[in-house]
């Protein structure tokens, strides 16, 4: 009964609430709500904070939902090896991304993973955004950029550039920037990361960084959205090499102001503090690994 309730407060923690909880494993709210209040009775700590509005993990919930997931995760490897063989992968995986990579490099490792691994499912998270790794319950997350929690395991899959580009049409109607200041006068499609705005575009080396405050008519926080806006032709997008670099290839996309290139952006695979990650999520980390490592830089 310890374990079915373990795995029931990840529920709640993955979903949010108990209703949303009951409701995924077809259970009265106020049967989780009992069951959620014997675990706690169980450890005498309490591991949610609760009001009638919001749910939220405490500490000590925290720690569990760390520990637990490993626990249960290397239960059900063990259950899928003695089952089906050691060579079987099988269970759920919870993965975070942002939009514009998830759409363009990571849904492409997804399907062919679950293809070679059927009993594998996969629940990805796009998001652009700030995600808390921890409280949402996420196996693994992508994100560009430093990594700002100590807590979290990281995992460096190389430096990748960010490449001012616009259409063909674009250029052909407004002429292309010869310098970064010359941006001030175009119009550009800015990327929004939660309610901060990706409005100030960086370039040139560490010992010499130059700056331009863009603005344009268009700001989104769909990475995807961005570039196809750029790509039909209504503005100037800065956007990642692994997300544009087959529009650049193709020539839907021309890269622009390339001798005063902008800082490569660091690509992290983020896992959740812990001992170590279950065989399938390790699996589906190194398939990630290797698709990042095998695009064509431009």
């Amino acid at each position: 009964m310890l374990i079915d309730n373990i795995r029931l407060f990840l529920t709640i923690a993955e979903k949010g609430s108990l209703v949303a909880a009951g409701r995924e494993v077809g259970l009265s709210a106020t049967t989780v709500s009992e069951r959620l209040a014997a675990l706690e009775a169980h450890y005498g700590v309490v591991l949610f904070n609760r009001t009638t509005r919001s749910l939220s993990l405490t500490e000590e919930g925290r720690t569990l939902l760390s520990g637990a997931k490993e626990v249960l995760a290397e239960i059900d490897d063990l259950d899928t090896r003695i089952r089906h063989g050691a060579e079987t992968l099988s269970g759920p995986i919870r993965i975070s991304a942002p939009i514009g990579l998830g759409r363009s490099v990571v849904s492409d490792v997804i399907s062919t993973f679950t293809t070679e691994h059927p009993a594998i499912s996969v629940d990805l998270h796009l998001s652009d955004g700030y995600v808390d790794i921890v409280g949402q319950g996420f196996d693994l997350a992508l994100r560009f950029g430093t990594l700002t929690d100590s807590t979290l395991r990281a995992r460096n899959l190389g430096n990748h550039r960010r490449i001012v580009c616009a259409s063909p049409s674009y250029i052909a109607a407004h002429g292309a920037p010869q310098e970064p200041a010359d941006l001030i006068r175009h119009n550009c499609l800015v990327m929004r990361f939660g309610t901060i705005p990706d409005n100030v575009w960086r370039f040139g080396t560490e010992k010499s960084p130059m700056s331009v405050t863009v603005r344009g008519n268009k700001t989104a926080n769909d990475g995807s959205l961005v570039r196809r806006w750029a790509l039909d032709g209504l503005g100037i997008a800065l956007k990642s090499e692994l997300e544009v670099g087959p529009d650049i290839e193709s020539g839907r996309l021309v890269p622009l102001l390339q001798e005063y290139s902008p800082p490569p952006t660091p690509l992290q695979m983020m896992f959740p503090p812990g001992r170590s990650q279950s065989r399938r999520v390790r699996a589906l980390a190194e398939a990630l690994s290797d698709a990042v490592a095998k695009k064509i830089k431009v």
